[in-house]
């Protein structure tokens, strides 16, 4: 069952505040494999005129996936099985890093939902605020929720099935 059109615009609460520690980015920065000292040590991260060690880019995304999660995936309206969701795309617009000792919020807002070849592709934006109210980066994340297989027979086989009758 497609997701409904009018979804697409509605915005959800700012989420609690996330406190970004040290600790986080470094266990962030070594699970990726990313050796900046700029990611573990702050006199690094001050000579590049930062207050403190910053996050790698995509460390943000723990909070964007989450806030997503908890508020539009799970919102019983929206009607999303998530059983059949596959990751599409990730992006982030940054107006400066994270860092840590900040306060981050996140408001998440569905951009849009189409139906491509039974799949539903929801895109959803999530905006990141510090503390004081100030933009820190808009991340974009795409879902698709796998069309549902019919008669038990996976949707690959269906979608060559159906191709090799159109080609005769």
């Amino acid at each position: 069952m497609a997701l409904d059109q009018s979804f697409v615009g509605r915005s959800y609460p700012p989420t609690a505040p996330y406190e970004v520690g040290r600790e986080k980015i470094r266990e962030f920065a070594e699970a990726i494999g990313d050796a900046n000292p700029v990611y573990f040590d702050p006199e690094a991260a001050k000579a590049f005129d930062h207050p403190d060690v910053i996050a790698p880019p995509t460390f943000v995304f723990a909070l964007t996936f989450k806030a997503a999660g908890r508020q539009v995936i799970e919102d019983p309206q929206l009607g999303l099985d998530y059983s059949r969701v596959v990751h599409g795309d990730q992006r982030f617009v940054y107006t400066r890093p994270v860092r840590a000792g900040d306060r981050l919020t996140v408001t998440s807002t569905i951009d849009s939902i189409k139906s491509l070849a039974g799949n539903d592709v929801l895109s959803v934006r999530g905006e990141v605020h510090d503390e004081a109210g100030e933009h820190v980066v808009t991340a974009h994340t795409t879902l698709v929720a796998r069309a549902a297989e019919a008669q038990g027979a996976p949707a690959a086989a269906r979608d060559d099935a159906q191709a090799a009758k159109e080609d005769t």
